[in-house]
């Protein structure tokens, strides 16, 4: 992988991860396009740069992360993280399989489009715009709805604000609580990827830190990646909000429809 290429892994990472789209997806396919996906640096990176997108969240909304005082908010995000890491840690060679077949992936996004088209209409009447009116049943039962984004494809941004809505969030509001949800989740999974799986590379079984620091190139690599999903993530964020807002779901799930079309025919027709 080159820097051009971790340049835009790193630009689909930031636009796409919050976003009910699925970044996990567009990453697969636009390093499958590169012809670099079979690599496993490339692998690890599309997932330790998920770091520079947590930062992002955390930059945006600092005052609700560095509030000591409501300890809360804490507890609500650690108890809605805990289904993710359970199931993630007893399912993370299953995923991975996943990973490497991008037409189920393409099917996926399909299947999500056409369940986002009709989520506005599900939902009407929500109550709670506030985090502070969100319990911690609802905040765990939103963690087991984030589960469902384990298949890859499905987006577990759209997994976490469907369950927000389901549970009586504003849209809005939903979709701020799965960006702080975000941040426990993908540092766990950031966390596991870098310090604790052991990926093939160069032959031999190596933690994620030694592939990054296996030379010159590769630390740059991780290092650029993550700075740019950073200021990527950070647009997407304030874009997102007002896109939804504005127009509801609707968009997103023609987008997925179009999306996961389009790659269907590239992957059976190349």
């Amino acid at each position: 992988m080159d820097s051009l290429q971790a340049i835009l892994i790193a630009v689909v990472e930031g636009l796409t991860e919050y976003l009910p789209v699925s970044s996990t997806a567009h990453m697969i396919f636009t390093s499958s396009i590169f012809g670099i996906q079979d690599d496993e640096f490339v692998k690890m990176y599309q997932v330790s740069i998920q770091f520079g997108a947590i930062l992002a969240v955390v930059a945006i909304y600092w005052r609700k992360f560095f509030d000591f005082t409501n300890l809360k908010f804490y507890l609500k995000l650690g108890l809605a993280v805990v289904p993710a890491l359970i199931l993630g840690m007893l399912f993370d060679d299953k995923i991975e399989a996943v990973l490497e077949k991008p037409i189920p992936i393409a099917i996926v996004l399909i299947l999500g489009g056409i369940i986002l088209l009709f989520i506005d209409k599900l939902f009407k009447k929500p109550k709670i715009d506030k985090e502070e009116n969100v319990s911690f049943g609802k905040s765990l039962i939103i963690g087991f709805w984030q589960c469902i984004a384990m298949m890859p494809g499905t987006s577990r941004s759209a997994a976490s604000i469907i369950g927000g809505m389901q549970q009586g969030l504003t849209r809005k509001m939903a979709a701020e609580f799965s960006f702080f949800l975000a941040v426990p989740t993908m540092l766990a999974v950031c966390a596991y990827s870098v310090f604790v799986k052991d990926w093939t590379y160069l032959g031999k079984e190596q933690k994620g830190y030694e592939m990054i620091f296996a030379n010159s190139s590769n630390t740059y690599n991780f290092l650029l990646g993550n700075a740019v999903a950073f200021v990527v993530a950070i647009i997407a964020i304030k874009f997102f909000i007002g896109i939804l807002q504005k127009y509801g779901f609707k968009i997103w799930g023609w987008y997925r429809i179009a999306a996961g079309i389009a790659l269907i025919a590239y992957f059976t027709l190349r």
